[in-house]
C-alpha cells in the first residue's frame, strides 16, 4: 500500500464526519465510517506530533538549547523567529 499523506487523511476524516453528521447511512456503515475515522484521526495526530519534533529541532540555536517563539501570521520575512534566532543567543 503506497505511503498515506497528512492532506488525503484529512481530506477523508473530513468527508467520513459529514457523512456521519448527516445521518442518513445505516449503523453497520456508520461503525464502519467511525473506525476507520478513529485510524485516519491517529495518523494525523501522529503526522503533526512529527512535524512538531522536526519545527523544534529547526528552532534550536547552536548552543542547542530551544527558544520559544510565538507564531505571528503577520510578520514579513525579516520578522520570522528562524532570521531572529541567532541575535537573541546568549
Amino acid at each position: 500500500m503506497p505511503k498515506e499523506k497528512f492532506e488525503e487523511a484529512l481530506n477523508k476524516l473530513e468527508k467520513m464526519v459529514s457523512k456521519l453528521e448527516e445521518g442518513d447511512i445505516p449503523l453497520e456503515e456508520s461503525l464502519k465510517l467511525f473506525e476507520e475515522g478513529i485510524r485516519l484521526s491517529r495518523f494525523c495526530n501522529q503526522k503533526l506530533d512529527e512535524a512538531e519534533k522536526k519545527v523544534e529541532i529547526l528552532l534550536k540555536g547552536k548552543n542547542g538549547i530551544l527558544k520559544a517563539h510565538p507564531f505571528e501570521p503577520s510578520m514579513n520575512s525579516s520578522q520570522t523567529p528562524l532570521a531572529n534566532s541567532e541575535e537573541e543567543e546568549d
